[in-house]
């Protein structure tokens, strides 16, 4: 499909105006290709205008590429946005967009961004509604917040929900000012992870912790700059992903050996690490066997308790919290087992829920609890309330 971007924001969000964010965003379709002087095109080729002065929610994006006829798109106020046809009548499409009629668009659904596409986000485990709107001096600060909160996880961990979000933003507008790309952010994380590690072994656990919790915060941060500023790549994202999966078992090992080196051998000590590696490697597995296994989505996602659960499950964080609490207490050795203890429990339970998951599978597909929240209406329960956004809110949950 040939893309033509007409016109640019007066102001940029978190440094990209709206032509360039809507050419990045563009990049990252297959099957797009934006339109240029010169660029031969057959007259049949669909064809798609954009408004460069609107800030596009990337599915709606997404979902005017991939679909097919023709139809106008409308933003919340009424205002003309999108216009898809054919690139022979690529002229008409332009006028379309300032209220002109042209004879191929005659007949064209009118839809707004909530007739392309669902709220419920499942890269991003989230559920908020799609949007399309101006980019302006008065609305930019307000749209900053937006985008900001849009890029976070809806289902994640108590302290990566409730915590590092304003600390978070700030850094991440620090970053954008400074130029600052996100695989500069990872990089940094994965030498701090090294350095926690390190420090662990070597017994200086309050050094190892203040590196450890830099690192989390960080890995918050290079997700959203990249979401941000719509510069996520391969490679960022296997270092991203990779270190998460690999550094916390590693973590737990130098902490052990570092009481080996520090205190008298504690008594099973060596039990304790290789319990947490066998919970942990159980824990992932039981991940994987749901999804893809089951699902095409999340374990965290299939039931309002499943998403309660991953914000307390053994992952990084929560298990940073018990090292620390055992670390604050004089004893490194209580944050261990805690470790062990929490792994055991957490894993159980996922081992159950995918018992659970397989004996329901029998009777249908798997479907997520936030994909079934109805378009257009407000959450309702708990679960809804903690983990959607209504789109109306800044925060960064």
């Amino acid at each position: 499909m040939i893309v033509d971007i007409k016109g640019d924001s007066e102001v940029g969000l978190w440094g990209l105006g709206g032509r360039e964010r809507l050419r990045r965003t563009l990049a990252g379709i297959p099957g797009a290709r934006l339109a240029h002087a010169g660029t031969p095109v057959s007259d049949h080729e669909p064809a798609l205008v954009l408004r460069g002065d609107h800030l596009f929610d990337p599915r709606v994006v997404r979902a005017l590429v991939a679909g097919e006829g023709p139809l106008v798109l409308e933003a919340g106020d009424g205002t003309r946005v999108a216009a898809r046809g054919t690139a022979g009548g690529l002229s008409g499409l332009t006028d379309a967009l300032s209220g002109g009629r042209p004879a191929d668009l005659e007949g064209a659904p009118v839809v707004g961004p909530t007739d392309l596409v669902q709220g419920y986000h499942a890269k991003l485990l989230s559920h908020s509604p799609p949007r399309v709107l101006p980019i302006s001096a008065a609305t930019a600060p307000w749209l900053e917040r937006q985008l900001f909160a849009d890029a976070y996880k809806g289902v994640t961990d108590v302290v990566t929900k409730w915590l590092w979000p304003a600390p978070a933003r700030a850094v991440t507008r620090w970053c954008v000012a400074l130029g600052l790309r996100p695989n500069h952010v990872t990089v940094l994380s994965l030498v701090l992870a090294v350095v926690a590690g390190i420090a662990f072994y070597k017994g200086a656990f309050g050094i190892g912790l203040v590196a450890g919790w830099v690192m989390t915060f960080l890995d918050t941060v290079d997700g959203k700059l990249a979401r941000v500023t719509v510069t996520s790549s391969r490679l960022g994202d296997v270092l991203d992903h990779g270190l998460d999966l690999i550094h916390p078992p590693l973590w737990y090992l130098a902490w052990g050996l570092g009481l080996a080196a520090s205190w008298e051998l504690t008594p099973g000590l060596h039990a304790t690490v290789a319990l947490i590696f066998a919970a942990y490697l159980g824990g992932r597995l039981c991940e994987g066997a749901f999804h893809p296994g089951l699902a095409p989505f999340s374990m965290f996602v299939w039931r309002p308790f499943d998403s309660f659960n991953r914000l307390i499950t053994a992952r990084r964080n929560p298990n940073l919290i018990l090292l620390t609490a055992g670390w604050a207490m004089g004893r490194p050795d209580l944050g261990l087992w805690a470790v062990m203890a929490w792994h055991g429990v957490s894993t159980a339970v996922l081992a159950v829920r995918l018992g659970m998951a397989l004996a329901a599978r029998r009777g249908g597909p798997l479907v997520s609890w936030l994909s079934r929240l109805e378009p257009g209406r407000g959450p309702h329960g708990l679960a809804a309330r903690v983990f959607t956004r209504t789109g109306d809110d800044g925060g960064g949950t």
